[in-house]
């Protein structure tokens, strides 16, 4: 068991170290700039070993946000009330800057949101990623079809507010000019998915599935 615990620790240790390369290749050139083999040259692999790792050129990107993609399942599923846990979860990614909230004026994050929405393949990659969040978060939710309509506006409003503070900043306005403005959108935003999804902030009516069933009664 140790020694599969060491191999996996070298595995994860290989794949960021792939992915870090090919994303500070592709900030510096462009994504369509840069080939695979030329990532696997500057990391000294083979083009063979890193297809073992990432199937598609994009995923050398995408892996960076890889870890949020069951995120909002996760965090859905820590309280009573789903809503109101992911709007917690969400402003206090505001309070601390986290990157994934679009609030971060940090060059890297600044330069990998720009390779990453500026890059059409790397854009529909995105919508992938997104779509799995979302089928994570459905599931979480109860899995049918209200569950599955809940999720989609819950990842959409979380994916524009994170948008449009990225785009405040990339624009130039710091953090400090742009946290209490987006503090108040993303307050507006999840208290308009409440009274839309009202099954889902209230603790009191029962499980996940009978608390979305609430929201079409």
């Amino acid at each position: 068991m140790v020694e599969t615990g060491l191999r996996e620790r070298k595995r994860q240790r290989t794949i960021q170290s792939l992915s870090d390369i090919a994303i500070g290749l592709f900030v510096e050139k462009g994504f369509d700039a840069v080939s695979v083999a030329e990532v696997a040259a500057a990391a000294e692999v083979s083009k063979p070993t890193l297809f073992r790792y990432f199937p598609a050129k994009e995923d050398l990107v995408l892996h960076r946000i890889a870890d949020h993609e069951g995120e909002a399942a996760r965090v859905a599923g820590e309280g009573p009330a789903p809503l109101a846990a992911l709007r917690r979860h969400f402003l206090a990614g505001l309070e601390r800057s986290d990157p994934v909230t679009g609030l971060s004026d940090d060059p890297d994050v600044l330069a990998f949101h720009a390779l990453l929405y500026g890059t059409p393949a790397l854009v529909a990659r995105l919508h992938t990623h997104l779509e799995r969040s979302e089928s994570a978060l459905a599931e979480a939710l109860g899995g049918d079809l209200e569950a599955r309509l809940a999720a989609g506006q819950i990842i959409a409003v979380r994916r524009v507010l994170a948008q449009e503070n990225w785009r405040r900043i990339a624009g130039g306005e710091g953090v400090a000019e742009v946290r209490g403005d987006a503090v108040a959108a993303a307050e507006r935003a999840f208290g308009g998915l409440a009274a839309g999804l009202p099954g889902l902030d209230r603790p009191e009516l029962g499980s996940s599935r009978d608390r979305v069933k609430n929201v079409t009664r």
